[in-house]
């Protein structure tokens, strides 16, 4: 049996690239619905999507997320390959991907990209890549490699398991750490990276969209490593409590007073909050792990394609 394949490119005034984009997908996979996602483009990209046999849907709310979402919640398939409508992706690595998925009951295939030209990735972009996916490999586990690459295959008790819960490019940051989270099967295969064509303009700004993906990863770290979150916080305050303690406690042992009474109720009041945070560590741990088993029951309830 034969899987069903969908092609999900999320669109924003793409008209430049989409039709090159949608045929290369129709040629690399034929037996593939091609799917554009249009979320309120201000060109051609709808018309140029449609001309070129794409099946266009629409999504009001402005951001990458919101489209990402809107897409796994509308769309049916055995298999789900994502890619962003620039044409800086080559199509002919789907098949390879799709084989890699198959072959080894993996839930994301990721593509590693590769820059095959001079200005493919801007100095900001590469350094804030690198910096980003070493934060999530070193919090969520080692296994990511370039997590903000916009070309992936899913399959798709991942998609119905996925709360994509991210508006803007962040969600790429999302997509990696619930396959993390949830101890998925997943690869990589590398692939060339291309610079945009002439008249096509990147959406991603550097440093705006750097700060919202750090941000995201903070989140995520207290959502779903509260222990590791709060128990630092509570380390540091208590190591500040001990410090600020310790001069007071010498002036009472010698002298028998405590002249430094606003220090030693600063101490005290620092060292309630180290254990609050500790407290609220272990608490938000146990509602943590029931969150994880309710994603893995609806990853579960989905077998695998044989």
């Amino acid at each position: 049996m034969n899987p069903r394949v969908a092609v999900l490119i999320p669109c924003y005034n793409e008209a430049v690239t989409i039709d090159k984009v949608v045929r290369a997908f129709r040629s690399a996979l034929p037996e593939a619905l091609i799917y554009v996602y249009d979320n309120n483009s201000t060109d051609e990209t709808v018309a140029v999507a449609r001309r070129a046999g794409a099946l266009v849907g629409f999504e009001a709310q402005q951001g990458k997320g919101h489209v990402v979402r809107r897409m796994f919640r509308d769309i049916e398939a055995d298999f789900y390959v994502m890619v962003d409508g620039d044409d800086t992706y080559d199509a002919a690595l789907a098949t390879r991907m799709l084989e890699l998925a198959q072959a080894g009951a993996c839930d994301l295939v990721n593509c590693v990209r590769l820059e095959t030209g001079p200005s493919a990735y801007r100095s900001g972009h590469r350094w804030g890549n690198a910096a980003l996916t070493g934060a999530v490999r070193l919090v969520f586990g080692d296994r990511v490699r370039d997590m903000l690459s916009g070309y992936k295959v899913f399959s798709r008790r991942y998609v119905k398991s996925f709360p994509a819960l991210s508006q803007g490019f962040d969600i790429e940051t999302e997509l990696t750490v619930h396959a993390l989270e949830l101890f998925m099967p997943l690869t990589h295969t590398e692939g060339p990276y291309r610079d945009r064509p002439e008249g096509s303009q990147s959406k991603l700004r550097t440093f705006q969209d750097g700060w919202k993906i750090l941000k995201l990863i903070v989140r995520l770290v207290r959502h779903e490593r509260p222990i590791s979150f709060f128990g630092t916080l509570a380390a540091a305050l208590a190591l500040l409590a001990i410090g600020l303690f310790i001069p007071v406690l010498r002036t009472y042992l010698v002298t028998g007073l405590v002249p430094r009474l606003p220090t030693a109720v600063l101490s005290t009041g620092l060292m309630l909050l180290a254990a609050l945070n500790l407290m609220a560590g272990i608490i938000l741990d146990t509602i943590s792990r029931g969150r994880r088993e309710v994603r893995l029951l609806a990853y579960m309830q989905y077998p695998r394609f044989p």
